[in-house]
C-alpha cells in the first residue's frame, strides 16, 4: 500500500511539473518563440481573467438606442432633438455618490496634504450654503445635512462639476491602490504625506515606489519587478459619465427588448415602465412610489400618517426600485452631473453627424504628459500626479482623425459654425456650461425623463445636484466571460499549427 501511495505521489508530481513547463513554453502563433521563457527573450504572456470591478460598479451593456426627447417636448426647447446612437459596455456607480463616500475622499485629503497643502482640503469642500433661502428656514441643513451621521447615505450635494472630478480622479488612486495591496505587491501605508501618495499614472511610470512587499515574476531577468499596465490588474479610471451613457442607463430598455431578438417592445418616457409614479404589478410593492420628486406645488412628500415617497428633501442612496440595469435613481432624488459641454443643439443636426454616432461626447481637449529630453514623463508635481499640457494645433494639423486639440466648440461656437456665444449678454451658454440630467427632489416629474437635459456651469453647485462615477469596460461588452465576436466552434476554424523544429 505505501509503494503504491508513493507511486501515485511521484505520477501527480511529475504531471503538475509536466503542466508547469508546458505553460511555460507557449510559444507565438505567428513567430513560433517561446512566451514567458528568459533563454527567448522573456516576452510575456499572462493568464487574464478579465476587467476587474470597481467598488459599486454595476456592468451595463452597451448597445443602441434612441437618444433625445421621444415624447413631446411640453417646454418647447428642442435641445435633445432624438437620432439613433450607440453606446459602449461601460460600468457605472449602482447609487450616486453619499455624504459618507465625499468625507471619507476629504478625510484623507486632510490626512495627506492639510500640513504642507491646506488649500487642497478648502478646494474640495462642498458648499453647504446651497441649503440657503431668503423666504424658507432651511438654515438647521447647513449644519447637518454633510456632517451628521442620519445622512451618511444620503447623496452628497454643493458639490461642482470640478470637484466631481477630482473625486473620481482621487477614487481611480485608492481603488488600484487596494488592488495591489491585495495582490500582496504593495504594503499598506498610511504615512503618505504631500507627492509621496500613491497615485496610478506615477506608478506605472515609476515615480511612486511605497512600501514594496513583493513583485511580479520578470521573465525577462528572472527577478521582480513593478506591476505593468499591461498585466491588466489596475482598472481604467473613474470618471462622470457621459450624457449618452447616462442617458443610456437611466432609460434601461433591456426590459423591454421582445424575445431577445433586437426588438423593442415598446419605448419608455421614464427609468419604468408606464406613465405613473407608482409602482403598477399586483404585490405587496403595489402602490408604492417609484421616486422621490415634487409631486405638486408645496407638496414634497404627502400627508402626515402616508408619506407618498417619505423624503422631504433626497432620500437615501439606495431607496425606491432599481431599473433594469440595477441603477437606484436614475429619475428624482438629485440630479446628476455627466461630463458633457452643454450646447443647445446636439450632433444631428451636424453635416457629419454619421461620425459621431458612436459614444457622442461634447468637451474634448487633448492633452499629452510633459516629456523631457529622453521622451520620459518629467518629475511629478507636489501632489503627486504626473503633469499635463495641452496638445498645440500644429502637432495635430495634419492628423485625419481631428484636426485641433481643444473642439469644445467644435461646429458649434467656433468661427467655421458662424454660431457666437455671447455669455452675459444674449446668452447663459459658455464652454463651461456642463450638462444635468435626471430629475430631482424639487422637480416635477417631467424632469425625469432621460432625455430632458438641462445646464450649469462647471464651478456652480446646488442643493438638487449630485453626482455618480462611471468606469469605461475594456474587453468583451457583455463582461468578463465573453471575449467579443461570435466565437465558432474549432472544427469551423480550419487553422493548422505547425511546429518547430
Amino acid at each position: 500500500m505505501k509503494q503504491f501511495l508513493k507511486v501515485a505521489a511521484f505520477a501527480v508530481l511529475a504531471l503538475l511539473v509536466f503542466d508547469s513547463c508546458k505553460k511555460a513554453k507557449e510559444t507565438s502563433e505567428t513567430t513560433g518563440w517561446n512566451y514567458n521563457d528568459t533563454e527567448w527573450g522573456g516576452f510575456e504572456k499572462l493568464e487574464y481573467e478579465g476587467q476587474q470591478e470597481g467598488p459599486n460598479l454595476v456592468l451595463v451593456e452597451g448597445g443602441t438606442f434612441t437618444m433625445g426627447v421621444v415624447d413631446q417636448d411640453v417646454m418647447f426647447r428642442y435641445n435633445n432633438i432624438p437620432r439613433r446612437v450607440t453606446v459602449s459596455s461601460f460600468y457605472m456607480d449602482e447609487t450616486e455618490v453619499a455624504n459618507i463616500d465625499y468625507r471619507e475622499y476629504m478625510w484623507w485629503l486632510q490626512r495627506v496634504f492639510s500640513e504642507s497643502y491646506p488649500e487642497v482640503l478648502l478646494k474640495a469642500l462642498p458648499d453647504t450654503l446651497v441649503w440657503r433661502e431668503e423666504l424658507a428656514f432651511n438654515e438647521p441643513f447647513v449644519e447637518t445635512y454633510f456632517r451628521h451621521p442620519s445622512y451618511n447615505s444620503y447623496p452628497v450635494v454643493g458639490v461642482t462639476w470640478l470637484q466631481a472630478n477630482d473625486y473620481a480622479k482621487w477614487r481611480t488612486d485608492r481603488v488600484n491602490e487596494m488592488l495591489l495591496i491585495r495582490k500582496g505587491i504593495l504594503n499598506p501605508n498610511s504615512e503618505q504625506k504631500d507627492e509621496d501618495n500613491f497615485n496610478t499614472e506615477a506608478y506605472l511610470v515609476g515615480q511612486y515606489e511605497g512600501s514594496m512587499n513583493k513583485g511580479m515574476k520578470d521573465w525577462r531577468t528572472g527577478g521582480e519587478r513593478p506591476v505593468r499596465f499591461e498585466d491588466g490588474i489596475l482598472v481604467p479610471s473613474y470618471r462622470l459619465p457621459t450624457e449618452a451613457e447616462w442617458e443610456y442607463a437611466a432609460v434601461s430598455l433591456q426590459g423591454k427588448q421582445a424575445m431577445k431578438d433586437e426588438r423593442i417592445s415598446d419605448r419608455r418616457l421614464y427609468p419604468w415602465d408606464g406613465t405613473s409614479m407608482r409602482y403598477q404589478r399586483r404585490g405587496k410593492y403595489q402602490g408604492e412610489m417609484l421616486a422621490n420628486f415634487k409631486r405638486g406645488r408645496g407638496d414634497y412628500m404627502g400627508m402626515a400618517g402616508k408619506l407618498n415617497d417619505n423624503a422631504h428633501i433626497t432620500a437615501p442612496v439606495r431607496s425606491y426600485m432599481p431599473n433594469d440595469f440595477g441603477l437606484f435613481n436614475m429619475g428624482g432624488n438629485v440630479s446628476e452631473w455627466v461630463l458633457d459641454v452643454y450646447r443647445p443643439l446636439t450632433s444631428v443636426a451636424l453635416e457629419d453627424s454619421e461620425n459621431h454616432d458612436l459614444n457622442p461626447f461634447r468637451g474634448h481637449i487633448f492633452q499629452q504628459k510633459v516629456l523631457d529630453e529622453e521622451g520620459k514623463p518629467v518629475e511629478k508635481d507636489s501632489l503627486g500626479r504626473i503633469r499635463y499640457e495641452p496638445i498645440r494645433d500644429e502637432q495635430v494639423a495634419e492628423r485625419l482623425n481631428y484636426r485641433r486639440a481643444n473642439v469644445v466648440d467644435y461646429l458649434d461656437g467656433d468661427k467655421e459654425s458662424e454660431v457666437f456665444y455671447n455669455y452675459g449678454v444674449s446668452t447663459l451658454i459658455s464652454d463651461k456650461a456642463r450638462v444635468i440630467k435626471g430629475g430631482s427632489w424639487a422637480d416635477r416629474a417631467y424632469y425625469m425623463a432621460p432625455g430632458n437635459r438641462r445646464f450649469l456651469d462647471e464651478d456652480r453647485s446646488s442643493k438638487t445636484l449630485g453626482f455618480r462615477c462611471a468606469m469605461t469596460r475594456v474587453g468583451g461588452p457583455q463582461g468578463n466571460d465573453n471575449t467579443g465576436g461570435h466565437q465558432f466552434p474549432k472544427r469551423y476554424q480550419k487553422k493548422k499549427k505547425r511546429k518547430y523544429k
